[in-house]
């Protein structure tokens, strides 16, 4: 099954990136009449059938579409400090959007080591997986903002804050989130949230939780975070 991510099908007739024709024609070898899927990242699986193999656009034939193509009945997201080592946000996002994410929001922190975060890169991460996994939805990357900003942020949604302090107890997320919920949660730097940040976002009312007894990396606690979540709703 060959797939291909392509915005904005309005039409029974549709045109690839130059991007994407590139990938379709040199490097898979299509051809005309071959027949491929689309997806368009708002829910939208297509059906179709190559009427041009032009290397820099190549054409389309629209022969099937389905919408809302694995809705989810609830929404994810979640925001992470950016690691020092890019590759690791990248393999975070890649392996978040295969088991399944609807919105990422990168968030300076007190002790974060990174505090630019370059989206271009970060959003083609995003796009392989979902062309790889078959998803018709794109996650939404946010633009980088700091945490006072975001938890100032209205969001309707159940709000929690995993961290390593044990000087309360805390719930596992399926303890606490039920089916369907929507949710969002903040993962903090290597380092963790400072006790300031901490308390500024359970006075913005979210609860604290745990994601185990193990000190886990920035990127595995957010993938943690995420399974557990996709688990409970499976």
């Amino acid at each position: 099954m060959h797939i291909f991510y392509t915005p904005n099908i309005s039409l029974q007739n549709h045109t690839l990136n130059e991007e994407e024709s590139k990938h379709c024609i040199r490097v898979l070898r299509l051809a005309l009449g071959d027949v491929v899927n689309l997806v368009d990242g708002v829910g939208g699986f297509y059906t179709a059938e190559i009427s041009s193999a032009n290397p820099k656009k190549v054409g389309l034939l629209i022969l099937d579409s389905q919408i809302d193509y694995g809705k989810r009945n609830f929404n994810l997201h979640i925001a992470i400090a950016p690691t020092k080592n890019t590759e690791r946000l990248e393999w975070f996002l890649e392996k978040a959007t295969e088991l399944g994410i609807d919105e990422i929001t990168p968030i300076i922190c007190q002790r974060s080591e990174r505090k630019v975060v370059k989206p271009e890169r970060l959003e083609k991460v995003i796009t392989s997986a979902v062309k790889q996994s078959i998803k018709a939805y794109h996650p939404k990357l946010n633009e980088a903002q700091t945490f006072e900003s975001f938890i100032n942020s209205s969001l309707n949604a159940n709000k929690y804050i995993a961290h390593c302090l044990s000087a309360d107890e805390k719930n596992y997320l399926s303890k606490t989130l039920s089916k369907d919920e929507d949710c969002v949660i903040l993962i903090g730097p290597e380092g963790d949230f400072t006790e300031e940040e901490i308390n500024l976002a359970l006075q913005k009312g979210y609860k604290a939780v745990t994601l185990g007894n193990a000190r886990l990396r920035t990127e595995t606690a957010a993938l943690a975070a995420c399974f557990e979540i996709n688990y409970l709703n499976r």
